[in-house]
């Protein structure tokens, strides 16, 4: 089975989108399925012959970084696709259908990026005059081509949105938060163009289409290695592989680095143990420091921790050699930070189950939610009964602490980044503003400050506070805390955790920026 997408035989009927390259791409999938229709996304060049299979009713085209007016962009025969399904062409996708229609693309030393406004000609729904849209492009299209009408342009007169018959196609994002209306123009879309009304995407659906997946890879007999980090990920992929093969046969590993958060790894074996998970807890804080020690790039950390995980994994095999698969937690947005093929997105950072894994492992994969966002994991946790303490768990990454340390490794560091983040969680919890964020956690910097403390002068380090809000991770905003909130986690910090005596907020959204520093 192609762990990169779902079983053309189970899946239900829903919208390809083709990869050009776009940061976004995988919002647009995000999309289709919050309106109940499943959206599959591949590389640009994926087979005609795997597409004809998956009977799409609408295939979407990305956008994407590069031109088409380049030799060396990625590009396909879209007239063969329309034989298939209606086309939505975004932004390089617009640009690859007038160019192929005989239109004319011209590039522009002007590039437009961020909050636009079009105009619309034709409104397509809610009779909308004019609209906030998100731009991202350079290349613009400067004659339309034959049979296609200008249904939108911005304030420069360019066309923005084009119709003709099985085709639309935006010069703008709609998948993005900043798109004003943007799921309104996927509903007219699919509605209209593609003529589905109603999707099948649904908590049932979801859960029968793993467990399918997982006994079309599976027999049953197989023994399998299940990572676990304490995560919402990893337990609910540990308890779905429960339900369907059984206990016996799932080996279950939470292994302590030494860079999990205070108390987290007694506190976490209990609860898996609560809950009915086969597991053993294995300690291993010295092995991992020590070999982290004097490493700061962060794409090193990643790979040297998922290197350090899979050697242990290879030990434990060693005493169970009856395991034949690892069984990881690894999420779509995992997936489309970590890789990159010819004309797609740009590798953003390596996640250590992606990525960081080495090509000599002794096991096959096991990836059953790989093609899933955390919101639909955690709707899948709910239908496996999993208890709120695990769902309602802020993400938090495989490397632990390792990557919120912008500096190389030392137990002293960890143990100070350790303390300011258990201030902060326990006063979000206290203000009853936990459950209203998608992430929260605290960043060391190595950068020291003059302070005042106890009427003498201190050049400590500085802690980075991070609040986020989101649906599924690959975009967010920060949040807006009280500023009494603020002053209190702030004072408690710099008066209870010895080595730093600043405290600072970050208000920077994703994108620009990422929503973990490292």
């Amino acid at each position: 089975m192609n762990n990169s997408s779902c079983s053309t035989q189970t899946r239900p009927a829903g919208f390809l989108i083709l990869d050009f390259g776009s940061q976004y791409t995988w919002l647009v999938a995000r999309c289709f399925r919050e309106m109940g229709f499943y959206s599959q996304v591949e590389p640009f060049d994926f087979s005609l012959e795997r597409i004809k299979k998956l009977k799409p009713a609408g295939i979407i085209l990305s956008g994407g970084p590069a031109s088409v007016l380049s030799s060396d962009s990625p590009h396909r025969d879209l007239k063969e696709l329309l034989n298939i399904a209606p086309l939505m062409g975004i932004c390089y996708g617009l640009q690859m259908i007038c160019h192929q229609w005989g239109g004319k693309i011209t590039s522009s030393s002007r590039r437009t990026y961020g909050n636009s406004q079009i105009h619309w000609k034709t409104s397509l729904f809610e009779n909308i005059k004019s609209q906030k849209v998100w731009m991202s492009h350079g290349d613009f299209v400067s004659e339309v081509p034959k049979g296609f009408s200008i249904l939108a342009e911005t304030d420069r007169k360019v066309p923005a949105v084009l119709q003709s018959e099985n085709i639309l196609a935006l010069q703008f994002h709609p998948e993005v938060s900043h798109t004003e209306k943007g799921k309104g123009i996927f509903s007219y879309f699919a509605e209209t163009v593609c003529g589905i009304k109603t999707g099948d995407w649904t908590e049932e659906s979801m859960l029968s289409l793993l467990e399918s997946q997982i006994k079309e890879q599976l027999t049953g007999s197989e023994h399998l290695l299940c990572a676990l980090s304490g995560g919402v990920d990893s337990t609910v992929m540990a308890s779905l592989l429960t339900k369907v093969l059984g206990t016996k046969n799932i080996h279950c590993v939470f292994v302590d680095t030494g860079l999990l958060r205070k108390g987290e790894f007694q506190e976490v074996l209990f609860a898996y143990k609560k809950v009915g998970l086969n597991v053993k807890g294995i300690s291993a804080e010295d092995r991992f420091l020590k070999t982290l020690k004097g490493v700061e790039d962060p794409e090193k950390k990643r790979k040297i921790i998922g290197g350090l995980f899979i050697d242990m994994f290879k030990e434990y095999k060693i005493q169970h050699p009856e395991i034949q698969y690892l069984a990881q937690g690894t999420l779509y947005p995992d997936v489309i930070e970590s890789l990159s093929f010819k004309g797609p997105s740009a590798t953003i950072k390596s996640h250590h189950n992606v990525g960081g894994l080495p090509k000599d492992m002794p096991f096959k994969l096991v990836e059953p939610l790989r093609f899933l966002f955390k919101d639909e994991v955690r709707v899948i946790g709910k239908k496996l009964n999993i208890s709120n303490e695990f769902l309602n768990r802020h993400p938090f990454p495989g490397p632990g602490l390792a990557v919120r340390i912008c500096a190389d490794i030392t137990k002293e560091r960890v143990q100070k980044l350790r303390e300011a983040d258990a201030i902060f969680m326990e006063e979000l919890k206290k203000y009853e503003l936990y459950d209203q964020i998608w992430q929260a956690f605290a960043v060391l910097l190595p950068v020291k400050s003059v302070g005042v403390q106890g009427d003498q002068r201190t050049y400590d380090e500085v802690i980075v506070l991070r609040a986020i809000t989101s649906t599924d991770g690959m975009t967010a905003d920060w949040f807006t805390f009280p500023s009494d909130f603020l002053h209190k986690v702030s004072d408690r910090i710099t008066n209870e955790v010895q080595g730093v005596n600043r405290v600072v907020y970050d208000i920077t959204s994703k994108p620009p920026g990422t929503i973990e520093w490292l």
